[in-house]
């Protein structure tokens, strides 16, 4: 168990930001699940609206620290290339 004051506030900062980081991380998943659901129905129109709202979330989460570079490339651009196959 900590001892030091400065343990015991890390163990306390490292919960608020095992939350926060979480919750990001969350979202992020949200809005990608939200493209693949219109890629699933077969909806180009959605499927291009949702990519253009996950972009940003991609990148925010890569810029916050909480998902690695090269993932959030290689996810946005899968799905890019998902979203124009579509007829």
């Amino acid at each position: 168990m900590a001892n030091t004051p400065q343990a015991r506030k890390r163990i306390r900062r490292n919960a608020r930001r095992n939350e926060i980081n979480g919750n990001r991380v969350s979202r992020i998943r949200t809005f990608v699940k939200k493209v693949e659901a219109a890629l699933a129905a077969g909806d180009k129109g959605a499927a291009s609206e949702a990519l253009k709202a996950a972009q940003p979330e991609l990148a925010r989460g890569v810029a916050k620290g909480v998902l690695h570079k090269n993932m959030a490339a290689r996810k946005f651009s899968r799905l890019t290339k998902r979203v124009s196959a579509l007829g």
